[in-house]
């Protein structure tokens, strides 16, 4: 069964760009003034591109045979039992191979996440005899001082963690890593520059 982690802010505000974007372009075709508009129109274009392959097309993507990193302009796929070791940090790592690293674009853990799932797992202070909040239970005051600190980035580390344990316990034998360029981004980049260049040079 095939997994998809994103990041979901990312991906909502490419979405909304899009639609931003449409207006734009109906008001230019709708008001064209010539070289101006064309212009505009080749600048929304690259700026698509560029909101395409950053923003919607990144992508961490579980597999029943191995792990796929769908970064901006790169693919690459690892086979469960491939992978050594995962961290987490900023961006989750995973060691493979003879000490090769892929970072997944996404999930992200920002600071400001980080710390908020770390308030999270804090228990409230006892003020006064009477009390404004109500006590948890001595089972959910442990799971959210287990969860502190722990951001979806954590948890998807983790995912890949047990998953590659897995593989190893059932002896699994490593089929080779796989990296392939991201040609759909690629062209589409390449395309909308090319595009502005002739616009703006001979529009």
């Amino acid at each position: 069964m095939k997994q998809i982690f994103r990041s979901k802010t990312a991906f909502v505000l490419g979405w909304v760009w899009l639609a931003f974007v449409a207006l734009n372009v109906w008001d230019l075709i709708a008001r064209y003034t010539g070289k101006p508009s064309l212009v505009a129109l080749a600048v929304l274009a690259v700026l698509t591109s560029l909101v395409y392959a950053i923003a919607l097309r990144p992508a961490t993507v579980f597999t029943e045979e191995g792990l796929l990193g769908r970064n901006p302009f790169r693919n690459t796929f690892v086979p469960w039992a491939a992978i050594d070791d995962v961290s987490v940090s900023h961006a989750i790592a995973v060691r493979h191979g003879d000490e090769q690293v892929l970072r997944l674009w996404t999930p992200m853990s920002s600071a400001r996440e980080r710390a908020k799932a770390q308030r999270r797992g804090m228990v409230p202070e006892r003020r006064g005899r009477f009390q404004t909040e109500p006590t948890l239970p001595k089972a959910e005051q442990a799971a959210a001082e287990a969860f502190a600190g722990r951001t979806h980035a954590d948890w998807v580390g983790d995912q890949i963690r047990e998953r590659a344990e897995k593989a190893r316990l059932r002896d699994e034998t490593a089929a080779p890593v796989r990296a392939t360029w991201s040609w759909d981004s690629i062209v589409f980049v390449a395309a909308t520059v090319v595009l502005f260049v002739g616009v703006v040079a001979f529009g």
